[in-house]
């Protein structure tokens, strides 16, 4: 007897072998079933709901999709050998309840169970976004969400350029951009999606032209237009969530109530000089209720309390360290990963090279977020904040 028959024997003694139907059967009792074929056999078909893991990659990525060592477990490659050793080796982990499929994808497809076939990366994907698949918080999957994420960025200035460049370096699918003016020499301090040869060209033309030159995949949508209360809810229409780069109070104010209406996250940020500050507004975030832009600010600050970048100025390099603080809130929460700024603001100073934490809390008296919150209207947010300058 040869010694892979041999050591066949002696896996099937001791890890328990069942047939399609019966891990079906399983996994609707809440087994997880765990497809351990290459990436090219996955392409062709697998379970719905199946984890599909690999087998090069199986003892790196179980962990972080199935933490619980009781949970049941079946394994499945194409034949039903593979399977056999990838069910050992989490034994070895210390997992304790493993089958193995008989048979293994291709009977599964012979007795005509449910299958499906998966999203999957191409060979240029897979080389471009190669950092991110060895990690077991992104890998394949996460990779994906973040091709089919929609994310729309207000404002393609200081703030806007990092966290765009960064959003479509990481392949994040569609990026969409609100902006409606021109480039400026005086930009170019701090705007980096711009270029010299691009002054007097409408900013979310050059926006495009940069992210597209970086990222070909990236679907670039563009708005050329002031947003107000008249346009806001159709251009937020289909994306996942907000990055705010505006460097106004009326913009703030509008993005906050859209994003608290429609209960999208909104990824704040803003610089003054040497200090900048980043945060998420999301009081509909499901594991934390945090606060809106107004819980923390009801009513602008008057013009000589807050002075724009524009009359006080900002050091140039500054928006870059905001704006990429805002582009990865904005990766964790389209990956459901981490700990995202929810109810927290992260505070920096440039000159002391220091961060400082604040604790945000939600406002149960907010008219737009609070408990007894009514519908939301919008209003005219210039003469809103007009009048409280006034």
């Amino acid at each position: 007897m040869l010694a892979k028959e041999r050591r066949l024997i002696e896996l099937r003694a001791g890890i328990e072998e069942v047939t399609p139907a019966q891990a079906l059967a399983l996994q609707a009792q809440g087994a997880a079933l765990i497809d351990v074929r290459e990436a090219d056999e996955i392409a062709l078909g697998s379970p719905p709901g199946a984890y599909r893991l690999g087998r090069g990659y199986l003892e790196l990525r179980i962990e972080d999709a199935v933490p619980d060592f009781a949970q049941p477990l079946v394994t499945m490659c194409n034949g039903g050998v593979r399977s056999l050793f990838a069910a050992e080796d989490l034994r070895r982990l210390g997992y304790t309840q493993l089958y193995s499929m008989r048979g293994g994808f291709a009977r599964w497809k012979n007795e005509g169970l449910p299958f499906e076939i998966p999203s999957s990366l191409d060979q240029r994907a897979r080389a471009r976004y190669a950092r991110h698949l060895m990690m077991p918080e992104v890998g394949e999957a996460g990779q994906l969400k973040l091709i089919n994420s929609k994310v729309l960025l207000i404002g393609a200035g200081g703030l806007g350029s990092p966290a765009a460049l960064y959003l479509a370096a990481a392949g994040v699918g569609t990026l969409g951009i609100v902006d409606h003016d021109v480039v400026d020499r005086s930009n170019l301090q701090r705007q980096i999606l711009h270029a010299e040869a691009r002054i007097g060209m409408p900013k979310v033309a050059s926006a495009r032209q940069s992210l597209e030159a970086l990222n070909p995949s990236v679907k670039v949508q563009t708005f050329e237009t002031r947003l107000d209360s008249s346009n806001v809810e159709e251009i937020f229409k289909g994306f996942d969530l907000i990055v705010d780069g505006s460097d106004n109070f009326p913009t703030r104010y509008l993005v906050n109530d859209a994003c608290v209406k429609l209960g999208l996250p909104n990824v704040h940020g803003s610089v003054f000089r040497f200090e900048g500050q980043v945060t998420v507004f999301w009081p509909k975030h499901p594991g934390r209720r945090g606060p809106c832009y107004r819980c923390l600010y009801p009513e602008p600050p008057p013009p000589d309390l807050a002075p724009s970048c524009a009359d006080a100025g900002v050091l140039g390099v500054l928006p870059g360290v905001i704006g990429i603080l805002e582009a990865v809130e904005a990766i964790k929460l389209l990956l459901g990963i981490g700990d995202p700024l929810v109810g927290r603001l992260l505070a920096y100073d440039a000159l002391r090279a220091s961060f400082t934490e604040f604790e945000l809390q939600r406002d149960p008296a907010c008219r737009y977020c609070g408990d007894a919150a009514k519908a939301i209207e919008y209003v005219d947010y210039e003469q809103f904040c007009a009048g409280v300058a006034a």
